[in-house]
């Protein structure tokens, strides 16, 4: 340690640099002791020098001697202010001088009886410059004395809070009434969550005209924010943020901790409270509530949380979509009715409900129809046509449609065997059509055709149906339409995109349960096994995996440590084959775990059976191999295992969506990935982009920082010997072939047009794709490229034509601008 390491301990600082303290490091012992430095960030410059000032000012002013020190004070500011104007005349005015002797404006108040602003003034317990904790301890008022005398000296007041009860809104009664009756603005966002909150409350509060929004989404534990914001128009606003709702025990004698912020002291921490506030107040998760029109709703949605969970919750949807289904709905809605476009692409997140949204899409459309062939005496029936690639996803969408519709007999399956009769609203599995023989479907035969997972449309059974069907409404559905392949799918919908809700506005929206992955080494080497442009061989990858029991008692070893009861463990394990599976499944069962082996081999009684052993906690983990990557609904699952190396984004999303649904028993789902040293042609980054929506560099920042950036409530952690093969990977693994480049030039180009960028530049791709530019012109060129991604490309003029030339004879590259 250095001399002075009771003044200087080792750590981190953000001190600035003075003389003195310069001097001082450059007196330690540079074999002991390694100082970092940096220069002062201009943008922070101003308030890091101000700091400095105003401590020193500060200081000294306390300094002073006893007598007439106010004043003394006062005088030495002026003069401060008075050497400021001399630096920089236009920073400062003469007005800015304190007047003598020193005094506070403490209030401005009308004369008893003018206009309607009459109203008592009463000062806050906190001086309005301060800030406190306010913790409800002995001999410390509580919060709701606190609140109380805020309330008064407020302009307009906003309340987030996730429970609101009659008790705890009862002890600001007096105040929140007279502040409401002299007209001045109360705004309060609260849930439905646990049932906790009271209609009694609400309809006192909307009864003196205060604006109240309600989330009813019964579910989600979203919003636990409990904050207060008083704004004032003299400047003094101040804000409470912590932990108490607004109730008597959190209030009152609960040990709960706010603290109270002030406009003076921290306005950019109010700002963002302001912006945060408004932003919540504009989404349509919270509606506007009023008494009359919303207490039997209200009701219905407390209900349940009160007696017990509904295991039912698809019948919700029949009654209210939640938000954002109806924005889904409404997005629908203006692209046939104002756009014209009658074939539309739905992009949204696993678990947020797109089978729901067709079923309510397609009765809208049906009861219109009806409504307009009730006028017209025609019958308005919509056929309908629903295609699918499983068994599982046919039945589970055929159910949802009976519950939105409420008819029990809606609907026929083509699938496995069943055979429609009438024809009228099908759902088939696209094998089962396959066999049809198309010249004897008429192509109009139906109104309406849905495709589920439409990101195999690209496939050749998908296209020749496409291509065949002429119906009046075409409805995609997909998570992912991005494939591995770089099949173009959005052809069937113009190139546009209807309604797009992914995965990370999902997961900020607090739709999908929030997840924790870890990616562990797993002490393997995968650099030599076999790779062709499908990926690594799978046979050697499951010999490899199953030549002895080292790594899976490595998994067991974690999955016992990362999840908090591997007894009431639900999981699903991805495996690289048949025998991995049951190789994990046999090793699992000895070790305590119940385990099943499944695949899409397996006889559908006995998939479906497994998944219901599932469910009931008869086992423990199930191991799949090319199956539930997609379509099957499977909330219970609390824990996510890659047993496989996985390079596809699409197929890494979808697997990850397995345990990303709700489910009132799960906080979070737990991700365990297993890394082991990559063959160099692997890409680790294309996972991680598609979780992140971050770019190649953004990526490898992200790994270095621990993933900052992640909604809330989810995490992503790599151990240190992952990180180090992540790492590496991410810069020798670069997409060195044409579909490669395409695909990372069409993701690079999204990400900044979704953070309202400018248009990708070839210096730009070239820093984010880590190519180099005969990459780029070797076989090819920019501007081919660009049109192959989808991007527009302004016909070369004459200086274009001379650059072309120019770096044709750079890089010995024939015609570059073809």
């Amino acid at each position: 340690m250095p001399d002075d390491s009771n003044d200087l301990p080792f750590g981190l600082y953000e001190r600035l640099l003075t003389a003195s303290l310069k001097a001082r490091l450059l007196q330690f012992d540079r074999s002991r002791s390694l100082v970092s430095t940096a220069g002062v960030d201009p943008a922070e410059a101003p308030s890091t020098l101000a700091r400095h000032i105003e401590s020193l000012v500060a200081r000294t002013l306390k300094s002073l001697p006893a007598e007439d020190r106010v004043a003394a004070q006062a005088e030495l500011i002026n003069q401060l202010l008075q050497l400021l104007s001399a630096a920089h005349p236009t920073s400062t005015d003469p007005g800015d001088l304190v007047a003598l002797p020193p005094e506070q404006l403490l209030s401005i108040q009308p004369i008893t009886g003018f206009p309607t602003t009459d109203r008592e003034l009463v000062a806050p317990l906190v001086p309005l410059s301060a800030s406190d904790l306010l913790v409800n301890a002995r001999g410390e008022p509580a919060l709701a004395h606190a609140l109380a005398r805020e309330i008064p000296s407020a302009d307009s007041i906003d309340l987030l809070c996730a429970f609101v009860r009659w008790h705890g809104l009862r002890l600001l009664e007096k105040q929140l009434k007279e502040h409401c009756e002299n007209g001045r603005r109360l705004r309060v966002i609260t849930t439905v969550f646990t049932g906790s909150t009271e209609r009694k409350a609400l309809d006192w509060l909307t009864s003196l005209g205060a604006e109240v929004k309600v989330s009813y989404d019964t579910q989600s534990t979203r919003l636990h924010a409990k904050a207060w914001m008083f704004r004032r128009e003299t400047g003094y606003s101040t804000a409470y943020i912590g932990s108490s709702n607004l109730s008597k025990a959190a209030l009152v004698d609960g040990v709960e901790w706010n603290v109270r912020l002030s406009q003076v002291g921290s306005p950019d921490l109010l700002e963002k409270f302001d912006a945060t506030f408004n932003t919540y107040w504009e989404s349509p998760e919270y509606e506007s509530y009023e008494t009359e029109r919303d207490k039997a709703r209200f009701d219905r949605a407390v209900a349940p949380e009160r007696e017990g969970a509904s295991d039912d919750p698809i019948f919700f949807f029949d009654l209210e979509p939640w938000p954002h289904q109806r924005e889904m709905l409404e997005k629908l809605a203006v692209e046939r009715e104002r756009h014209g476009r009658r074939k539309n692409l739905v992009v949204a997140a696993t678990g947020t409900g797109k089978t729901i949204v067709a079923a309510l899409d397609y009765r809208r459309l049906r009861d219109q129809r009806g409504q307009r062939g009730h006028q017209q005496g025609q019958c308005g029936e919509l056929s309908l046509l629903f295609v699918a690639h499983r068994q599982e996803i046919l039945r589970q969408s055929l159910g949802a449609f009976r519950q939105v519709l409420r008819a029990g007999d809606f609907g026929e399956l083509y699938v496995d065997g069943h055979r429609p009769d009438e024809w009228r609203h099908v759902f088939a599995s696209v094998q089962s059509l396959a066999q049809l023989d198309l010249a004897q479907v008429d192509p109009k035969a139906f109104d309406m055709v849905i495709v589920d997972e439409f990101h195999h449309a690209a496939a050749p059974t998908y296209r020749r149906l496409l291509e065949h069907l002429q119906p009046e409404i075409l409805l995609g559905l997909t998570a992912t339409p991005e494939r591995t392949d770089a099949g173009d799918i959005l052809h069937y919908f113009d190139g546009h995109i209807a309604v797009e809700l992914r995965l990370w506005d999902a997961l900020e929206r607090g739709l999908l349960c929030p997840f924790q992955y870890f990616g562990l080494h797993d002490n393997t080497d995968l650099s030599a096994v076999t790779w062709s442009r499908k990926g690594y061989d799978a046979s050697e990858l499951a010999n490899l995996y199953t030549a002895d029991d080292a790594r899976v008692r490595l998994v067991l070893e974690q999955v016992r440590q990362k999840h908090r009861d591997v007894r009431g463990m639900r999981a699903l394990g991805f495996c690289v084959s048949i025998a991995h599976a049951e190789f994990m499944a046999r090793r699992f069962t000895e070790a305590g775990l119940p385990a099943l082996a499944v695949s899409a081999e397996t006889e559908s009684e006995d998939r479906k059976a497994a998944l219901d052993a599932l469910r009931a906690g008869k086992v423990r983990a199930l191991f799949a191999v090319d199956l539930f990557n997609e379509g099957v609904d499977l909330p219970e699952v609390d824990t996510i295992l890659f047993l496989r190396p996985t390079e596809s984004a699409l197929v890494f999303l979808q697997q990850l969506g397995r345990g990303l649904r709700r489910y009132r028993e799960k906080d979070c789902v737990t991700v365990l990935d297993f890394i082991g040293k990559a063959h160099r042609s692997f890409r680790f980054d294309l996972r991680y982009r598609a979780v992140t929506g971050a770019t190649r560099t953004e990526v490898e920042r992200q790994i270095q920082l621990g993933f900052p950036f992640l909604p809330a409530g989810s995490s992503m952690q790599l151990d240190r010997v992952a990180t180090e093969i992540v790492l590496e990977n991410l810069k020798t693994a670069i997409p060195s072939r044409r579909p490669a480049m395409v695909r990372e030039l069409k993701a690079l180009a999204e990400a900044r047009s979704g953070q309202g960028g400018p248009p990708i530049t070839l210096a730009r791709f070239l820093e984010e794709s880590g190519l180099d530019l005969p990459d780029i012109y070797r076989g090819g060129c920019w501007s081919g490229l660009k049109r192959d991604a989808g991007l527009a490309v302004p016909l070369p003029g004459p200086e274009e034509g001379k650059l072309g030339d120019s770096v044709a004879r750079l890089l010995h590259v024939d015609d570059p601008l073809r």
